[in-house]
C-alpha cells in the first residue's frame, strides 16, 4: 500500500500561532488554512488542492484497507488457508521500507504516525496468522497461547501510541536541509521508493498462486484489495491532475514520483487479478455451500433405507 502524496519538503513555518515565515522561504498568502497547518504544503490553487484532497482520500482508504481482513480471519478461524504467508510477508516489508524512507528524509508527522499504523495492522495480520496456524494444527486448546496473543496485541498497541510521538520528537533535531546530508538524503528517499515499490509489487503473486492452488478465495476479505485499488488509483490520479498547475518540469516531477506510480499503478493491475479470481471462484464456493446444506437431509434418509431393510 504506497502513501498518499505529501511534498518532500516543508515551504513554510507552521505553528499555534502564525509568525514570518524564515528567511529565504517563500510567503503563503493565498493558501488554504487547514491543508498549510496539517502538511504545511502552500496550496493556492484548485489543481493543487484537488490532488491533496485525493491523496488524503488514498490515504484513508489504505488506513482502511487491512481492517476487514482482521476481522474476516476472527470470523473464520482459518486464516493460514485462506491467506499466502508470502503476499503478508512482502506488504509488511513494503511498509516497513516506506517507513525507513520517511524517518530518513524527515518527512511530515502525519506520513510517519500513517506509515507507523500500517506497520501495526500489518503485525496484527500476521500474528493472526501464526495464531490460528498454531491453534489448529494443535490438536488441544491451550489458554498460554491466548494470553500470549493477548500480550503482544496490547504491547504493540503501547508501542504504536509512544511510538509517533518519539520519532518525531528525535526528527525534530535533525536537519535534513544542511548541504553535507540533502544529497545522501536524496539517494535514501529514492531507494526506500524502489523497494517499497517492488515489495508491493511481489506481495500479489503469492496470493494469486494461493487462490489459484485452492480453486478458491473463500477466508479472503475482498475489501482488502477493494480498498487498495481505490488507495492506488486515488494516489495516481493525485500525481496526474497537479501537473497543470506545474510551473516547472512535468517531466522532472513524473521522475521523482515514479517509483511510487510504479508500485501504486502495477499492484492496481495486479488486484484487477484478483478481483477477477473473486469472481471466478465464487461459483465454487457457492458450489460447497450447496453440498453442506444437502447433507443433513441425505443422512435421515440413508437410516430409514436402512431400517426398512431390517424389518
Amino acid at each position: 500500500m504506497a502513501s498518499a502524496r505529501f511534498p518532500g519538503g516543508k515551504s513554510v513555518d507552521v505553528a499555534a500561532n502564525w509568525t514570518a515565515p524564515a528567511p529565504g522561504r517563500p510567503v503563503c498568502v493565498n493558501g488554504t488554512p487547514w491543508i498549510l497547518y496539517l502538511l504545511e504544503e502552500c496550496v493556492d490553487n484548485v489543481w493543487e488542492y484537488c490532488s491533496v484532497v485525493i491523496g488524503l482520500v488514498s490515504m484513508f482508504c489504505f488506513l482502511l484497507s487491512t481492517l476487514p481482513q482482521v476481522y474476516e480471519a476472527y470470523r473464520s478461524g482459518k486464516v493460514e488457508e485462506a491467506m499466502s504467508f508470502g503476499f503478508l510477508f512482502f506488504l509488511f516489508s513494503g511498509d516497513l521500507t516506506s517507513f525507513a524512507g520517511c524517518y530518513l528524509t524527515s518527512q511530515l508527522p502525519i506520513q510517519l504516525v500513517t506509515v507507523v499504523f500500517y506497520i501495526f495492522t500489518d503485525l496484527i495480520l500476521i500474528s493472526q496468522f501464526l495464531y490460528y496456524k498454531i491453534k489448529n494444527s494443535s490438536s488441544r486448546k491451550s489458554p498460554v497461547l491466548k494470553w500470549l496473543c493477548f500480550a503482544w496485541c496490547g504491547a504493540a498497541t503501547l508501542v504504536l501510541l509512544a511510538l509517533p510521538k518519539l520519532i518525531v520528537e528525535n526528527n525534530a533535531t535533525l536537519d535534513p536541509k544542511s548541504p553535507s546530508t540533502s544529497s545522501s538524503v536524496e539517494v535514501t528517499g529514492y531507494i526506500c521508493g524502489y523497494l517499497a515499490s517492488i515489495f508491493y509489487l511481489c506481495s500479489r503473486f503469492p496470493q494469486l498462486y494461493k487462490n489459484f492452488q485452492r480453486q478458491s478465495t473463500e477466508g479472503t476479505s475482498y475489501l482488502l484489495f477493494a480498498l487498495a485499488m481505490m488507495g492506488n488509483g486515488t494516489y495516481g490520479l493525485s500525481v496526474i491532475v497537479v501537473l497543470p498547475a506545474l510551473e516547472g518540469s512535468k517531466q522532472t516531477f513524473i521522475i521523482k514520483h515514479l517509483a511510487w506510480l510504479i508500485g501504486s499503478l502495477g499492484v492496481l493491475m495486479l488486484d484487477f487479478f484478483v478481483t477477477a479470481q473473486f469472481i471466478m471462484y465464487r461459483k465454487n464456493c457457492s458450489a460447497k455451500s450447496s453440498i453442506l446444506l444437502s447433507v443433513p437431509e441425505v443422512e435421515p434418509l440413508l437410516r430409514e433405507e436402512v431400517e426398512l431393510s431390517m424389518l
